[in-house]
């Protein structure tokens, strides 16, 4: 049987099982094995796959959660195949509940000992101790910049989001210590099984936990509120959260707006101007 190509010599040493087939998904690949299971086979740069790694393992000590990572070697990265059945709400409580035990494992600081990346663009995870420092300079303005460079922002929408995390600076509630999050938690990252939600794809680093909340809620999660409900018995949330949403989705959105254009540079502009509606 052919593997994949440009496949790394040794890594099939990495599977549990013979291999028995292979069929493509985009650009990666589903390898059935012979004892019925299945990997999930992720092609892609060798930085972007070795700080996902980084990233896998780091988050695997809050057990169940993360997808389990079998090994990568250059452009490939395998992990086990997360078998998709339909959501429903106890799904989504448990899965809150075990959202917030990850996040509270902490951090030792804001970002992380790896090179960063959030999709294909590289992402700053120096060390930091303030986290709207960090989150303006390491997460929000770097992909602004590259937005309006690419013409995705106006100058006007940039200086929107610039004034919002301005506005942000002492604000109650963003004064945590650091979380332990996923970091790039939009609902397609929320796989459900039928063992619970587990979770794909990282862009792992120390951050605000409430971050990854307003991911789920940009992209819509299935069953929202029950996950929230679960998150908040297990770790409650700070007053005002909900009020701060709009400045969590800052990052994901420029981000966004870099990749796949103006009509989510419009979408982060909305967001700083809700965030600072909310202020007023």
């Amino acid at each position: 049987m052919n593997l994949p190509p440009g496949w790394p010599i040794g890594l099939e040493d990495r599977l549990p099982a013979p291999l028995a087939a292979i069929s493509k998904l985009g650009g990666n690949y589903l390898l059935r094995l012979a004892d019925g299971s299945a990997i999930f086979a992720k092609a892609g740069s060798a930085p972007g796959l070795e700080a996902e790694a980084a990233g896998l393992r780091w988050l695997a000590e809050a057990e169940g959660l993360v997808v389990e990572l079998l090994g990568h070697k250059d452009t490939f990265l395998l992990t086990r195949w997360c078998e998709p059945v339909q959501a429903d709400p106890d799904a989504a409580r448990r899965f809150g509940a075990r959202l917030a035990r990850l996040h509270r494992l902490g951090a030792p600081s804001f970002g992380a000992p790896w090179a960063g990346f959030i999709g294909p663009l590289p992402m700053d995870n120096s060390p930091a101790t303030d986290w709207i420092a960090f989150y303006g300079s390491q997460r929000v303005l770097p992909y602004v910049t590259q937005a309006v460079d690419r013409g995705a922002m106006t100058l006007s929408q940039a200086r929107d989001v610039k004034e919002a995390l301005d506005a942000a600076q002492g604000l109650p509630g963003l004064d945590e210590a650091p979380s332990r999050i996923h970091g790039d938690l939009w609902s397609g990252n929320v796989v459900w099984t039928s063992r619970g939600a587990c979770i794909v794809d990282p862009a792992a680093h120390g951050g605000h936990r409430e971050t990854d909340l307003g991911m789920l809620q940009l992209f819509g999660l299935p069953y929202l509120e029950d996950a929230i409900g679960g998150y908040d018995r297990e770790y409650p949330l700070m007053a005002g959260w909900r009020e701060r949403v709009p400045l969590h989705q800052l990052h994901p959105l420029a981000v966004h707006a870099v990749l796949f254009g103006p009509s989510y540079g419009h979408q982060c502009a909305a967001a700083a101007r809700s965030f600072l509606a909310s202020r007023a």
